[in-house]
């Protein structure tokens, strides 16, 4: 699906099949705010053409909910069109090293997708303005405000809220898709044991009403939001617990129930062993 759709007042999101990846625009008297910029430059071009059939209104800032190359490769088009790109310090930090490791691997795996060439075109542009905790962006009538709750998806995730519209853009700390088999995304760059921390602090900014809006898939209520971080938090605890009980990092996988299918959980596990400090882990009996 494409072409923008409203969720709330002046809140508007696009659901891109490449990826399954939303843009959403925020919409105020002083112009646009863009909320993630797609996976390529060509992508890019495709939101903005879709994005200008919606307004004509100045674009403010393009926001990156986080460092993935399916929410920061667009960056530059945004920035041609007067947007100041704005994004976590961590995610900031992290890009150039993580555009050069996916335009690696695009440009080895051309035969797998045509579209690859895209990524290798692209040199994505670094957000030119961070933060480390929040940041407002005021346009006008209404607030935007930007809140890195903690480490989750990545180390330098934020969520995007509009307090008057009741609507807070989740970024990929939470996901709806059937992409990963309704698994979240651990990746190899994710934080599984400090995820669920995080998402409680996000879920202090969602009320009853309150639309959510997922880096992938449709937007959701608090209820799925609680539910994804009960099973975030199972994850969590069930690594602490094999660390804890020595049973070796190759063997946990299948040594345990899982709310996600395992071939989701490989990142999940080698981080979580990998972050858990060393009083919590035991030495497998030999």
């Amino acid at each position: 699906m494409t072409g923008f759709l409203e969720v709330a007042d002046r809140v508007w999101v696009a659901r891109y099949a490449w990826f399954d990846v939303n843009v959403s625009v925020v919409e105020g008297p002083a112009g646009l705010v863009v909320v993630d910029t797609n996976a390529s430059e060509r992508a890019a071009h495709e939101v903005l053409a879709d994005l200008r059939r919606l307004s004509g209104a100045p674009l403010v800032a393009a926001v990156n909910t986080h460092v993935h190359f399916d929410h920061t490769f667009g960056n530059g088009v945004f920035a041609a069109e007067g947007a100041e790109i704005v994004a976590h310090e961590a995610a900031a930090e992290a890009l150039p090293e993580h555009a050069a490791e996916i335009r690696g691997q695009a440009a080895a795996e051309l035969d797998d997708d045509p579209r690859y060439a895209e990524l290798v075109d692209t040199h994505p542009l670094v957000p030119s303005r961070t933060f480390s905790s929040a940041l407002t962006l005021d346009l006008g009538d209404r607030l935007v405000e930007l809140i890195h709750p903690g480490k989750g998806h990545t180390g330098g995730d934020l969520v995007v809220r509009v307090p008057d519209a009741d609507v807070v853009l989740a970024g990929d700390l939470v996901e709806e898709s059937a992409l990963r088999g309704g698994a979240p995304g651990y990746g190899d760059d994710s934080w599984p044991m400090e995820w669920p921390t995080t998402l409680d602090l996000a879920l202090n900014l969602v009320g009853p009403d309150t639309v959510v809006v997922p880096g992938h898939g449709a937007p959701v209520g608090r209820d799925f939001v609680q539910e994804q971080r009960a099973a975030l938090g199972v994850v969590a605890e069930t690594i602490r617990d094999l660390a804890g009980r020595g049973v070796p990092l190759d063997q946990a996988l299948e040594a345990a129930e899982w709310p996600y299918p395992r071939e989701q959980l490989r990142h999940a596990v080698r981080r979580g062993y990998e972050h858990l400090p060393r009083a919590q882990k035991r030495l497998p009996l030999i």
